[in-house]
């Protein structure tokens, strides 16, 4: 692994922890674009080139031609290229559904303790509320993957005791065997959640923090949860990016930041910690009324 970045932002730090998490010879269905789709590809050009991913629309282990569109990961020429398959979102939710999907990558607006997650609507969906795209092909990969693994901010608002509608079911309530009862496989369900600041696994079908990144502390991953997840005996600190990384994802997967220029960015400083870097607003000459 080469040295570690000198400088990178939240957003590209997220998509390189996930990135490391991608195991060699396993299959992913991977969430239509954005971190996901960046994640998965990172991982296939650095570390595990025989894993293979399906995209959220069916189209079977492509290879997109570089550099990657970040606006164009469905329904694309330039992203579908070298398919095995161009399959359809029903075909891969057949394959999901005898096992053939060992991991699924999503992100969302909301998760709650149990991992089920919200991409739907904010408020009371039978009465005032915001909508949203809704879950795509989202609830079918959280209920058919043997494992989800989840991609979201650290803010008070994704963190939520009660998500306001299920999108996609994690351990529903929670109780043993819910997801069963509801007529999901057994052995499914939610696996991990990475935010830009911390890492969590489940314990007993509840959320729990393993890891934080260097430049916050436990306390802070707290105060951006609208719960108390569970905590991990011993809470690691996670790896930042390496130029190796970033390189690839600023040259080849993302050259104009649509997707990774997300974030405060942060700055490792000569004894080796990180820190947020103190950005100052671009002064403007406005009119009054703006």
């Amino acid at each position: 692994m080469s040295e570690k970045a000198t400088y990178f932002n939240e957003r590209e730090h997220q998509i390189c922890l996930v990135a490391r998490m991608i195991e060699d010879a396993r299959t992913y269905w991977v969430a239509g674009g954005g971190s996901p789709m960046a994640a998965i590809l990172l991982a296939k050009k650095l570390y595990t080139p025989n894993a293979v991913y399906v995209t959220e629309d069916g189209v079977v282990n492509p290879e997109p031609m570089l550099p990657l569109d970040p606006i164009m990961t469905m329904v694309s020429a330039r992203s579908s290229y070298r398919a095995l398959q161009w399959g359809t979102m029903n075909s891969v939710g057949f394959q999901a559904q005898i096992g053939l999907m060992d991991y699924g990558i999503l992100n969302t607006l909301q998760v709650d303790p149990y991992g089920n997650i919200n991409s739907t609507a904010l408020g009371d969906y039978g009465g005032e509320h915001r909508r949203f795209g809704g879950p795509g092909g989202a609830d079918s990969i959280a209920s058919s993957c043997w494992k989800t693994l989840l991609m979201t901010d650290q803010q008070k608002r994704k963190f939520v005791p009660r998500v306001d509608f299920i999108s996609s079911p994690g351990f529903l309530d929670g109780s043993p065997n819910a997801r069963e009862r509801a007529g999901l496989p057994r052995g499914t369900g939610p696996w991990r959640v990475v935010t830009p600041w911390a890492l969590f696994d489940y314990e007993d079908r509840h959320l729990r923090l393993v890891g934080v990144s260097p430049f916050v502390t436990v306390d802070q991953v707290l105060s951006e949860m609208s719960f108390k997840p569970k905590m991990a005996p011993q809470i690691d600190t996670l790896e930042t990016p390496t130029e190796d990384e970033l390189a690839l994802l600023r040259s080849e997967l993302d050259q104009r930041g649509q997707i990774t220029d997300v974030g405060k960015p942060v700055v490792r400083q000569d004894d080796g910690t990180y820190a947020f870097v103190e950005q100052q607003k671009e002064k403007r000459d406005l009119p009054s009324s703006w």
